[in-house]
């Protein structure tokens, strides 16, 4: 399955520290720097790889939950280093990326707290005014994930949202979040399938891919922890879609604790990151109390949390990569993936809540 078309400043002293014990504009929450030696080897094994738009995005998000503010700016600054002139950030030259750059959002503001460089504001400014104003979109103002067709995929739900959410427009969010929900959902399978081309009005890759599935119930639980007070119906209707998709999915998870790549479909390969990226979404959940771990449908959602963390720390090699996720380059077979090492970060980061 085809899935891509393909330091001005320094941190002043003590600015780290003191940012991981206040909260901050872009962060929902207070956490505690998370570290250990598999920790550090598999953040390690995660800054050596290159990355696209999309990958420097999950790499910073990552860091920033991690609490690892350093290397999270200079993630950051090199995004915005990046940034192409109609906004998008982190772009390896003019590229057809619509959705992916977004991902480098939040990090963007993070820094921009941290060190109080005006340059990553302005950079968040334009990345938000792109999506707003610029980027294609469908008829009823669904963002497209490429320049090159009116598509909808399941991986724009994590890499556009949630910067949304936090660069001051939840509305937003959330109208971005339902279209591309009501696009993509298969009832009959209870996920969300791939592809839609609105301009085609045809699927363009119908499987229910469980790495896009875990994008998207992903960016709904980032959403989940920063919408204010007023929008608690919105909120209560993406935590039901989470456990949708978490209920879609772990009606075929493996005794082993993983998934298939199409999770519905058996002959395809055994995949590690959909079952990362939806323990990620569980202990979230969990430690934010939308999810109850007294209520017993919860509780057993957090043991198959419990199940696929343990799956991804057996996958974990001797350099720290994490192997037999949707892998780079052309992620149609098992590999390595700067995705599936940050988001082994982010399931450690969640599991400490």
């Amino acid at each position: 399955m085809q899935r891509r078309d393909f330091l001005k400043t320094a941190i002043p002293a003590g600015a780290a520290v003191a940012l991981s014990n206040a909260r901050l504009a872009a962060t929902p929450e207070t956490r505690s720097p998370v570290s250990s030696p598999l920790i550090e080897k598999v953040k390690l094994a995660m800054l050596s790889t290159q990355r696209a738009a999309w990958e420097q995005g999950v790499a910073a998000q990552a860091l920033l939950e991690i609490g690892d503010l350093d290397a999270m700016v200079l993630l950051a600054k090199e995004a915005v280093l990046r940034q192409n002139e109609d906004g998008r950030l982190a772009m390896m030259g003019p590229g057809d990326d619509v959705a992916d750059p977004a991902s480098n959002g939040e990090a963007v503001l993070a820094a921009g707290k941290i060190t109080g460089d005006a340059a990553f504001q302005k950079a968040s400014d334009r990345m938000l005014d792109y999506l707003l104003h610029r980027a294609p979109r469908t008829a009823d103002g669904i963002i497209a994930h490429l320049n090159t067709s009116v598509q909808l995929w399941s991986d724009s739900m994590y890499m556009v949202p949630p910067f949304l959410a936090v660069a001051g427009r939840p509305d937003e969010a959330i109208r971005q979040m339902e279209g591309n929900r009501k696009a993509l959902w298969n009832q009959k399978a209870g996920m969300l399938s791939h592809i839609w081309d609105a301009g085609e009005k045809k699927w363009a890759d119908k499987d229910c891919w469980g790495v896009g599935n875990g994008w998207a119930a992903a960016g709904m639980v980032r959403i989940i922890q920063t919408l204010p007070p007023a929008m608690s119906a919105e909120k209560q209707r993406l935590i039901g879609y989470v456990k949708d998709i978490l209920d879609g999915c772990l009606a075929h998870q493996r005794s082993d604790g993983l998934f298939h790549n199409v999770v519905d479909k058996p002959a395809t390969f055994v995949e590690t990151n959909l079952a990362q990226m939806l323990a990620y979404c569980i202990y979230r959940g969990i430690h934010a109390g939308w999810l109850d771990k007294e209520n017993d449908k919860d509780k057993r959602y957090l043991a198959a949390a419990d199940r696929m963390r343990s799956a991804a720390h057996a996958k974990v090699d001797r350099f720290g990569f994490v192997q037999g996720v949707c892998g780079s380059p052309d992620f149609e077979h098992p590999g390595t993936a700067t995705e599936g090492q940050a988001f082994f970060l982010l399931m450690e980061a969640a599991h400490q809540g």
